[in-house]
């Protein structure tokens, strides 16, 4: 029997759609925005490379991909990022060393220093890709830009928005910006459902997205064999693999801070970077040009030549790119970890397929994937989800979800490939 004392009904936590509309015109803005500034970036990498890497080698009459090429090369890019990161305005940002995906938005007045730096990273080829550099460039124009329009809008609006966009169109489809953001907002308070307040970051992720896909043509599919028809053979060399990826893949997480100091121990950029590209230089002559660069382009011509490599040729890869990667990320060159690691798994995977010829390619190669990027990014979604672009077999995706268990309870409260302000590393 209800009394005066009955506590009321709760109201309904519904967002109501007055509420939802006038946020799809700012998502779409910043979804093309944040993806025209990526796209940008990288065609201005993608010249500058040419250039760098072909026609001053062939003007010179010096082979492009010759060891002394290679060391000059790297040697050379420390030092433009150096003098960047020494004398440009806004020193192109914090210590990447420190960043992940997102985070609090920098001064605009640091962005210029950050995208001069990021580019000739990436033309210089340094073992990093373009997403952390493009997402904290996105964030912070779009909050910036949005706090001034809209000074009534939470900040945490803008650096949702530009940070779904940024990956929508880093991956080419806003389903990955989705289980990212989704993540991110487990155990935050908010009104609404989950749906709710997915709602603008999608509408911005899809914008990044389609912009990316009507001016470029993302794709992370390898051309690896589908796999038509696992089976217990399948499952088993999905674990295996996926959970020797992540001890991989952890070994480089317990070496960074080690190494970070060492780098640090040199105290200035022009020592720090140079040395450092000195270093990638002879890492790069040793491993070859598909060691070389983000990753993403050399990934796709390794995992094409399936039977062609060695095991002792695809060991020495994975381990000259992880190491390359510890040491870009080390001594202060800006850049992402997600496109190297995804070299670094594949590598794995087919070392691993080399050994034991009876695996299937595709379960070899996105198992490698899957166990590397969940080591590095910690990211349980994103790991999941480039492991299935990468095998681009629908009947892969049982296998890796069970394959991430074993390696998730590997590297679940192990040191991270992301450190805090004195060099600790996050864990």
């Amino acid at each position: 029997m209800a009394t005066d004392h009955a506590p009321p009904p709760p109201p309904a936590d519904a967002t109501p759609l007055r509420m939802l509309l006038p946020q799809v015109l700012p998502a779409l803005v910043v979804g093309v925005a944040a993806s025209l500034l990526l796209l940008g970036i990288e065609a201005l990498a993608d010249q500058l490379q040419d250039v760098l890497w072909h026609d001053l080698p062939d003007a010179l009459g010096i082979g492009d991909y010759s060891s002394l090429w290679i060391i000059s090369m790297l040697t050379a890019s420390g030092i433009a990022v150096g003098l960047v990161v020494w004398k440009v305005p806004g020193h192109a940002g914090p210590d990447p060393a420190s960043l992940g995906l997102g985070g609090a938005p920098l001064a605009p007045g640091v962005v210029p220093s950050l995208l001069l730096a990021a580019t000739l990273t990436l033309a210089g080829g340094v073992s990093l890709g373009p997403e952390n550099p493009i997402i904290e460039a996105n964030i912070a124009l779009a909050y910036w830009v949005g706090r001034r329009m809209a000074p009534a809008v939470p900040g945490a609006f803008w650096v949702g928005l530009a940070s779904a966009a940024t990956i929508g169109a880093l991956f080419g489809t806003p389903v990955a910006a989705a289980l990212v953001i989704s993540e991110a907002l487990v155990g935050q308070p908010g009104r609404g459902s989950l749906w709710d307040r997915l709602f603008a970051p999608l509408v911005a992720a899809g914008a990044g997205s389609m912009t990316t896909q009507l001016l470029a043509d993302p794709t992370f599919d390898m051309g690896l064999p589908p796999l038509t028809d696992p089976g217990w053979s399948d499952l088993l060399a999905a674990l295996v693999i996926a959970s020797a990826a992540a001890v991989f893949g952890l070994a480089a997480c317990y070496l960074f801070p080690h190494l970070h100091a060492a780098f640090g121990r040199l105290r200035h950029p022009m020592l720090m970077l140079p040395v450092g590209g000195l270093v990638l230089g002879l890492l790069g002559a040793a491993g070859g040009q598909l060691t070389l660069f983000k990753g993403l382009d050399e990934v796709k011509e390794l995992s094409a030549s399936v039977g062609s490599w060695s095991s002792g040729e695809l060991a020495k890869m994975a381990v000259i790119k992880l190491l390359a990667l510890l040491v870009a990320a080390s001594c202060g060159f800006r850049g992402g970890r997600i496109f190297p690691a995804v070299f670094i798994g594949a590598a794995f995977g087919l070392l691993a397929q080399a050994l034991v010829p009876e695996v299937h390619p595709a379960v070899a190669v996105s198992s490698g994937v899957l166990g590397v990027l969940l080591a590095t990014t910690r990211q349980g979604w994103i790991s999941l989800f480039v492991a299935a672009v990468v095998a681009s077999s629908p009947s892969m995706l049982a296998l890796l979800c069970l394959a991430s268990l074993p390696a998730w309870l590997i590297v679940t409260g192990r040191p991270q490939l992301e450190l805090d302000t004195q060099g600790k590393s996050l864990r």
